[in-house]
């Protein structure tokens, strides 16, 4: 299906991997030209080759920064003025007691997850405004509706963003701009696939056994007893990204195979 993104331009942050490339690689596969960000030059300008060589139609450019400091921020505002398509993807996450998440940790994940986010938010959306079209999209999680009590200080941040979503929203009305956010479940990101080989490392199993084996022991309560591929994730994004998707609005999209149990 061609999603009608011929020659936009997107800023997907962290997107040198997990699910912010899989988004990046989805839009690339559609003729968008993405801005990849990490905070590592080296690592993005790996990711903008291997797009660029995989999607030679596309320019996807480096926008190494780390969008935590204002004044890189900043930088990339005046190198990058105006896009079409934002992806804030960047985030940290960690398993943390409650009575461990201090008022440092609790200023990082509010800084990195929300603030960040925010900050490129106010710079591009009134931009997108004026020109009558853009995408914001957030992505956030299950934990945003559902916390664990594993990682209060990521939950937080999590639920903020359907908020902050839902307030934006309401300043695109009657425009072709849109504001919403992906709730991705639990995810095959490289970091995850580690975890669950070292938890199954003295174990002759093949990956998708080890996989399964997790999710019944530690997920039972997901539909689909598996990881959700980054790629679906990916693609996901790229719809709501598409004309096909203007309809959602300050939407909470969940993709999370099932590990909600509530009705909405």
């Amino acid at each position: 299906m061609d999603m009608g993104l011929n020659n936009k331009t997107a800023l997907v942050t962290g997107s040198t991997r997990g699910i912010g490339k899989a988004i990046a690689v989805e839009l690339a596969k559609e003729g968008v030209n993405v801005l990849i960000n990490g905070r590592n030059h080296e690592e993005v300008e790996r990711v903008v080759n291997e797009i660029k060589s995989a999607y030679p139609a596309t320019s996807p450019q480096n926008a190494a920064a780390d969008l935590v400091d204002m004044e890189q921020r900043e930088a990339l505002f005046e190198e990058y003025p105006d896009i079409d398509i934002l992806v804030n993807n960047m985030g940290i996450y960690e398993i943390m007691q409650y009575e461990d998440v201090d008022d440092a940790v609790w200023h990082k994940y509010f800084d990195t997850n929300v603030l960040a986010a925010n900050g490129l938010s106010k710079f591009y959306l009134p931009k997108m405004l004026s020109n009558n079209y853009g995408r914001i999209i957030f992505i956030a999680s299950e934990e945003a509706v559902m916390p664990s009590g594993q990682m209060p200080q990521y939950c937080m941040t999590k639920s903020m963003l359907l908020s902050l979503s839902k307030s934006l929203s309401k300043l695109t009305a009657g425009t072709e701009v849109t504001v919403n956010t992906i709730m991705p479940g639990p995810t095959l990101s490289e970091n995850v696939q580690q975890i669950i080989e070292s938890v199954y490392s003295n174990e002759e199993m093949t990956f998708a056994e080890k996989e399964k084996k997790f999710m019944t022991s530690n997920l039972p309560q997901s539909e689909i007893q598996r990881f959700i591929r980054p790629s679906e994730i990916g693609r996901l994004a790229a719809f709501v990204c598409s004309p096909y998707a203007s309809a959602f609005r300050g939407s909470p999209i969940r993709m999370d195979g099932g590990m909600v149990p509530t009705i909405i």
